[in-house]
């Protein structure tokens, strides 16, 4: 049996207009930002990653402590013997945790009961930065001084490969799509991709100043970097072939990068005060944090599917409202305009009823 015209329209309506409110509510999502004040005691956390245990990881520098959040909010501190100031952190296939220490020229592990073992690092004053878990099982990190990558295996045995461009500046390293790593060399305006074996080929950024500071691997099988210095994005495929989106804001010297659980990569920007995303096709967005001069460093993925980011005195997160899988993303204009357009529809269909 049909249902009266006017009982059909109001349900027509009504669809629209839920459908309205769960585009609007993905927009808002997107834009829940979050900050945790810090322990007292020594301050200025860097490096950020998701551990095995489903809690957030960071290295606090000035504390020369490992912190632990978890997805609540709840910190837990752990204490380095040397006191290092820690700066760069990433989760092992060991089930641990390690992390550089630049000050003491050692490589850090801690379990997640907060057991600390620190390797030394065979180069005097090598200032060890960035860390990732290898392809092979093993950790690689950057010597931002060294000129060298390393390669530390669980049992804590160090390797390291010299860079052929010499004071080159590395800074971050991660695991790429085609089984390599991958690294920035800031001073060297240059991406350098090595082999397991150790073999290293360097690859020149278009465009000057640029100083690739932190980089990542994204869901298109590239490489995404940031450029502190040139103000860009920039894209990379496996071959060698580079793309740079300019950011809109002057000066907002983006650092660290993620890729996050909605396919798009998220990033820190320094400058501004803020944290960026840009769409695998280079469309950009910024989201301003509450807190001024917090200067966002290193931003994470978190086991909660939201966006963890350090920002100085405080850990931030920005909701992302994001399923555990890429979705196809349109940019916040599409949203607002198929938002009102909605909005029209229901209210005429309302009214006619």
């Amino acid at each position: 049996m049909k249902r009266p015209r006017g009982q059909r329209r109001h349900s027509t309506a009504a669809a629209v207009l839920a459908l309205l409110g769960a585009v609007m509510s993905g927009l808002a999502s997107a834009q829940t930002l979050t900050e945790f004040d810090l322990p007292p005691g020594g301050s200025f956390a860097v490096g950020i990653t998701s551990g095995p245990d489903g809690h957030l990881w960071f290295a606090k520098f000035f504390g020369s402590k490992i912190g632990r959040i978890s997805t609540t909010g709840v910190f837990t501190e752990f204490a380095i013997p040397t006191g290092s100031s820690p700066t760069e952190i990433a989760t092992g296939p060991d089930g641990n945790l390690w992390f550089t220490e630049p000050i003491a020229n050692r490589i850090g592990r801690i379990s997640t009961a907060g057991v600390v073992t620190e390797f030394p690092i065979p180069t005097p004053g090598s200032t060890p930065q960035g860390i990732a878990t290898g392809p092979d099982h093993n950790l690689w990190f950057v010597e931002l001084t060294g000129d060298k990558i390393g390669r530390i295996t669980i049992a804590g045995e160090i390797t390291e490969f010299a860079i052929p461009t010499s004071h080159s500046e590395s800074y971050a390293i991660v695991s790429g799509p085609d089984g390599n790593l991958w690294f920035t060399e800031s001073a060297a305006n240059k991406i350098g991709r090595i082999t397991i074996a150790g073999v290293i080929t360097e690859f020149a950024l278009p465009a000057l100043p640029g100083f690739p500071a932190g980089i990542a691997s994204g869901a298109d099988g590239n490489l995404w970097f940031t450029e502190a210095i040139g103000n860009r994005i920039g894209r990379m495929t496996t071959t060698g072939v580079i793309t740079e989106f300019p950011i809109a804001t002057p000066s907002s010297s983006p650092w660290g990068i993620v890729s996050g659980t909605d396919g798009n990569l998220w990033f820190t920007q320094r400058g501004s005060n803020s944290l960026g995303r840009i769409t695998l096709d280079g469309v950009i967005t910024e989201f301003q944090v509450p807190t001024p001069d917090a200067s966002p460093y290193g931003i994470a993925s978190g086991p909660d599917g939201n966006l963890w980011f350090t920002e100085g005195f405080k850990i931030g997160r920005l909701t992302t409202g994001a399923p555990a899988t890429p979705v196809p993303t349109l940019s916040d204009w599409m949203f607002v305009v198929l938002g009102f357009g909605l909005a029209s529809l229901g209210v005429g269909l309302l009214r006619r009823s």
